[in-house]
């Protein structure tokens, strides 16, 4: 008997995703009473289309226009009635809130997530016992300025930098991962910007959504004796292996690099290392796999910002429809409701 995959729907995804509690956030500046043109859209239906995009790997704002006009189902799934927006209505809704907007949105739905993952109690109450911190590129849309080689021509916030395969002509994203490979935090820069400049940016932002982490995991590309003094100073332990440097004899407390992608030190330190840089690239290749992370097609550093909300938001939304459908396994499964 041939074995039939199971498989659920966006739908599923959305109905067990309650966003009354962003009411306000998604409501901002929008006209609700006295005289005036009325809201034609619901902003929940605006933010459930722009989810979708990310959950179905629609690269342009266009192809989700005419899909959600031509597919009565899209429309259901989004909640739109016989109507749609335009291009030029989610434009306005992104600009309406704003990055600090969307992040506030995606706060939220982290919140609810590690509040309903039973597998980590602590991380309920917003205690994070081991975190990996890792970087990834994200390409722009756009090619190079004539008149100035390092930067984008259609899209000037974005700069020439070196990513994982090369130079590539972008943004910098660095991520914070817990244990689980749930990601828990972003924060994004042109490709031209060291990554160490976003880890006290990233950290302070953080701790200051009511989370707490305990200890920070991150490739040698990170140790440097400012990093390892900001973490100390929000009382955030640490390991970071130390590279092999002419002239410098490494402690034996410590990890140091080995053969270039490898690690030696105590045993314990290792088993953290390696657990926590193999979730941190689950994540990376998870988002660019399933959720279009790399299928960047808007402009500014700001849009950026925007854009790694919404991929992360509908991770955060996963795990909270598997954990009210009582289905747990499914809480990474992103391909499930697709």
């Amino acid at each position: 008997m041939r074995m039939v995959k199971e498989v659920g729907s966006p739908i599923l995804l959305f109905e067990n995703v309650d966003l009354t509690p962003i009411h306000s956030i998604l409501w901002t500046d929008l006209h609700t009473e006295g005289p005036g043109r009325p809201v034609l859209y619901q902003p929940e239906c605006d933010l459930r289309a722009l989810m979708l995009r990310q959950l179905e790997q629609i690269p342009y704002m266009k192809d989700l226009v005419k899909r959600l006009r031509r597919d009565p189902y899209l429309r259901q799934v989004c909640g739109y009635g016989d109507r749609t927006p335009c291009e030029a209505h989610f434009s306005q809704m992104k600009k309406r809130i704003g990055a600090e907007g969307f992040r506030a949105i995606e706060a939220w739905l982290r919140r609810e997530a590690l509040r309903l993952r039973e597998s980590q109690p602590l991380a309920a109450v917003g205690l994070i016992q081991a975190a990996g911190i890792d970087g990834t590129d994200l390409p722009a849309w756009s090619s190079r300025d004539p008149h100035d080689t390092g930067r984008g021509l259609g899209d000037p916030d974005a700069r020439v930098g070196r990513g994982k395969k090369g130079f590539i002509l972008g943004y910098l994203s660095l991520f914070l991962t817990d244990i689980e490979g749930l990601p828990l935090g972003h924060e994004e820069a042109p490709a031209n910007v060291n990554e160490k400049e976003l880890v006290e940016p990233l950290l302070d932002r953080l701790l200051g959504e009511d989370l707490e982490v305990e200890l920070a995991v991150a490739d040698s590309q990170l140790e440097s004796q400012g990093i390892f003094d900001a973490l100390e100073a929000r009382k955030v332990g640490r390991i970071i292996p130390w590279r092999r440097l002419k002239g410098r004899v490494n402690p034996p407390e410590v990890l140091s690099v080995k053969d270039r992608i490898d690690v030696e030190g105590p045993e314990w330190l290792r088993v953290v290392y390696k657990r926590l840089r193999a979730m941190s690239e689950s994540v990376n290749g998870r988002v660019k796999k399933r959720i279009a992370y790399s299928q960047f097609t808007w402009q500014g550093l700001e849009n950026a910002s925007i854009h790694v909300s919404l991929v992360f938001s509908v991770v955060y939304a996963v795990v909270i429809a598997a954990s009210l459908m009582g289905r747990p396994e499914l809480r990474y499964s992103i391909a499930y409701f697709a």
